[in-house]
């Protein structure tokens, strides 16, 4: 039996590679004369993670020094194949570049993210792929921006970095810094559908996530509301792109990114074709996928039930660290079997990198003797 390992990571605890290594290490034990051959495919979604699908699959790595979301010095990795290079939010201006416990809501900026975009350009590639996801920001990407060379203006016409808690503060934007983009195609891959602003916006939705009290959020929408304005005044189209689905995408990078010219995909599929998938599963009898937590909101399209839909007619497990759904088997997704760690251990595996690994092998293991032994069925 042919296998195809296309995990997405176990967040906080397992990147996607080391996921499908343990499985395939527990696969390969619990299968008897070798009636098991496996192929791992790491995959990501455009989140945390992207840069190391990218490089899983043969990109090379290009270090970076950027500007971390507070302020401090932090070296990233751009993702590059000489054509395509794969820029992300997390390792550039993300939650997990935070103490833990210390958010910034107020006073990050996404400028880092602009930082190590502007380094991508220098290597001339034809597309630029944005992971948008795990921003510890709500700037409406005027940190970026800045860094690309736009500059913002306070009411004493000095110019000034915005932070989130700052964006009330712009009196003006000159965009003729702003560096050439053309004949680059520039790719958001993202699978939020919120605007800026509003009840359903960046900063009323994803701020408290990021630390932000119901003050911090009033102040922040009232800053992006004001990056709109003034972003109008000097000649974008700000308040066009502030309705857009997606825009309110990683505090508003998403909007910053179509101000680009950026258009916005489906990270989960944006990925699955830039990575090979098609070509992976050719001949293979099983896919095997997984993610950290199997809930709702993977049922609104996250990365197991896109790789499900993309594998069909070839038949689909899936292996989790957390199965919060009310069944373990998702027939009508393609999703045949859900394994969970959780319901391996009264411990919590998020959180012991260890744990997830050596219970993946025994997943491993117990699904391979399960295959060969004909206890199970798998069809498709």
């Amino acid at each position: 039996m042919r296998i195809l390992l296309a995990p997405d990571k176990f967040k906080g605890s397992l990147s996607a590679s080391e996921v499908a290594h343990w499985l395939e290490a527990g696969l390969t034990a619990g299968s008897t004369r070798g009636r098991i051959s496996c192929r791992s495919l790491p995959l990501a979604d455009g989140g945390d993670g992207s840069v190391q699908a990218a490089l899983d699959a043969g990109f090379t790595p290009i270090p970076v020094p950027v500007t971390g979301p507070a302020g401090a010095p932090a070296t990233t990795t751009v993702a590059s194949n000489g054509s395509v290079a794969v820029v992300e939010v997390a390792t550039t201006s993300g939650l997990q570049m935070l103490p833990p416990g210390r958010p910034a809501p107020l006073a990050s900026s996404s400028a880092g993210f602009g930082q190590a975009l502007r380094a991508a350009l220098g290597h001339g590639p034809e597309q630029i792929v944005l992971a948008l996801g795990g921003s510890a920001t709500t700037d409406g990407g005027a940190g970026m921006l800045s860094a690309l060379g736009v500059e913002f203006l306070d009411a004493a016409g000095e110019p000034f970095v915005p932070s989130g808690g700052t964006l009330a503060d712009i009196a003006r934007i000159d965009p003729a810094g702003l560096i050439p983009l053309h004949g680059v195609d520039l790719v958001a891959a993202n699978d939020v559908r919120n605007p800026l602003l509003g009840p359903g916006g960046a900063a009323a939705v994803y701020g408290p996530q990021k630390g932000a009290s119901p003050d911090d959020v009033r102040r922040l929408e009232v800053g992006l509301a004001n990056l709109m304005r003034r972003l109008d005044e000097a000649g974008w189209p700000g308040t066009a792109c502030a309705d857009v689905p997606g825009s309110g995408s990683a505090g508003g990078l998403g909007y910053a990114a179509m101000l680009l010219g950026a258009r916005m995909v489906s990270g989960a599929d944006f990925f699955l074709d830039l990575l090979g998938f098609e070509q992976a599963v050719e001949n293979c009898d099983l896919v095997i996928t997984g993610e950290g937590k199997m809930d709702g909101q993977t049922l609104s399209g996250k990365l197991p039930l896109v790789v499900a839909r993309r594998a069909a007619p070839v038949p689909v497990i899936a292996v989790v660290g957390h199965n919060a759904l009310t069944t373990d088997r998702l027939p009508e997704h393609r999703i045949q079997r859900i394994h969970a760690l959780s319901s391996m251990t009264e411990q919590d595996s998020a959180a012991d990198p260890a744990l997830s690994a050596a219970l993946l092998a025994e997943t491993g293991r117990h699904i391979a003797a399960t295959l060969t032994s004909g206890k199970d069925t798998i069809h498709s």
